[in-house]
């Protein structure tokens, strides 16, 4: 009789002990203002173009401009926060001899920290820089407002709603430079992540979240957006996304794309990804190649050129909520188990899996065993337990396990899985 209670509180638990949406998520989700990212990306398009090699002083055109822009735009938010957010400005030298950028030059990344009260840190990326085909023409006019005035205004307006919220996790969000010619601003702060000895647990690069019609074939979508992952703790990473996402985004699905980026391009999250950080990009569902690095023209009565006329703000804020309700989430959640170990040398039908214990008194209230079929891409069934061992009636040859912690009001770390 005590095997048949045992086994049915193994079954039972998953469709018990969901946990209920967070009532801050869902009102920080809320309040992202589709009018506010508007007006952020007709600001970064009056810069005129916001190349690398553009002018650093000029009062109102180029990149300088656009730089100083940011960091004052994000200082007007620090009293919102009771002083948890801070901005500088991070400067690095790029280009010469031999490099995409054909002279060098000083660049400067914006950075703003909400700090938590724990020692996780999450990083939020978006590169502001701009350029039309020419990788070396800094003077056209290159407005760059869905490539990358989108991530860029998903970023700040994640800034606004967020900065009011007391979070555990410590949230970073990097404006980068240099990432058209060559991913350095991402390289030059995964560097220095590492240098300092960032406690990093995800990254995640917003890069071109604002366009829903394809060029040649015409196909529209404002309801479908992709996280791109590699296999391993990105991938967890991306899961993760997706399962925030169904919970508090409306009418917007997550498609999990297995590859670092799209063909033949790159974005800011692989530098860190190489340095060995879990590391995923978001990005529309469809490209529209008329828009991307085109000079601003008509032809043939197809209008060229990355223009605020051709971004989705509503699907720009469904993007931006995907990632608050991510990171919000993950910012409350303890941090996630250590050593998950599954025991394969025993034969049979059921399947032992141990953990470290989490080191965080107060932060855990138990854990989740997650199980998936090893044909499905998602996490189908939790258990619950208070243990870090547990023996259950799952065989290790039909399926994949992991373990996750949950917090006291049932936030959910990433998926630690099973070796």
């Amino acid at each position: 009789m005590k095997k048949n209670v045992l086994f049915l509180w193994f079954v039972l638990v998953p469709l018990l002990l969901g946990a209920q949406p967070d009532l801050q998520i869902m009102r920080c989700v809320r309040d992202v203002s589709k009018d506010s990212i508007a007006s952020y990306i007709v600001n970064l398009t009056d810069f005129h173009t916001r190349h690398n090699l553009s002018s650093h002083t000029h009062p109102d055109k180029g990149i300088g401009a656009a730089s100083r822009w940011l960091q004052q735009k994000i200082a007007g938010w620090i009293p919102l926060s009771g002083g948890r957010l801070s901005v500088e400005n991070i400067h690095y030298t790029a280009g010469g001899t031999g490099n995409r950028l054909d002279r060098q030059v000083e660049l400067t990344n914006v950075m703003a920290v909400l700090r938590g009260s724990g020692s996780q840190e999450i990083l939020l990326l978006a590169h502001y820089d701009s350029r039309v085909n020419d990788n070396s023409d800094s003077t056209s006019f290159a407005p760059g407002a869905n490539d990358n005035g989108s991530g860029v205004a998903c970023l700040l307006e994640s800034i606004r709603v967020m900065a009011p919220v007391p979070l555990q996790a410590t949230v970073r969000f990097l404006f980068l430079s240099g990432e058209e010619h060559g991913l350095l601003g991402a390289a030059c702060m995964a560097d220095m992540a590492r240098s300092q000895g960032w406690n990093v647990i995800a990254v995640i690069n917003f890069d071109m979240i604002g366009n829903t019609q394809a060029s040649e074939t015409g196909h529209r979508n404002n309801t479908k957006t992709r996280v791109f992952s590699v296999e391993g703790p990105s991938r967890e990473l991306a899961r993760y996304i997706a399962q925030t996402a169904t919970t508090y985004v409306d009418n917007m699905n997550v498609a999990l794309i297995y590859r670092n980026d799209r063909y033949g391009r790159g974005g800011d999250h692989t530098p860190f990804l190489k340095a060995g950080y879990s590391a995923v990009r978001i990005c529309e569902f469809h490209e529209n190649y008329d828009r991307t690095h085109q000079q601003v023209r008509e032809d043939n009565g197809i209008l060229f050129g990355d223009l605020p006329s051709g971004v989705d703000h509503e699907y720009v804020r469904k993007n931006t909520g995907v990632g608050i309700a991510a990171v919000m989430s993950l910012a409350k959640a303890p941090a996630a188990p250590a050593r998950v170990q599954m025991n394969t040398r025993s034969l049979g039908n059921y399947t032992e899996l141990e953990w470290e214990p989490s080191h965080e008194p107060g932060l855990v209230k138990g854990y989740y065993v997650m199980i998936r079929e090893t044909d499905q891409p998602r996490w189908q069934k939790k258990i619950f337990t208070e243990e870090t061992h547990l023996r259950i009636p799952y065989s290790k040859d039909n399926y994949f396990f992991g373990i996750c912690a949950v917090g006291p009001e049932g936030h959910q770390s990433l998926v630690s899985v099973a070796d």
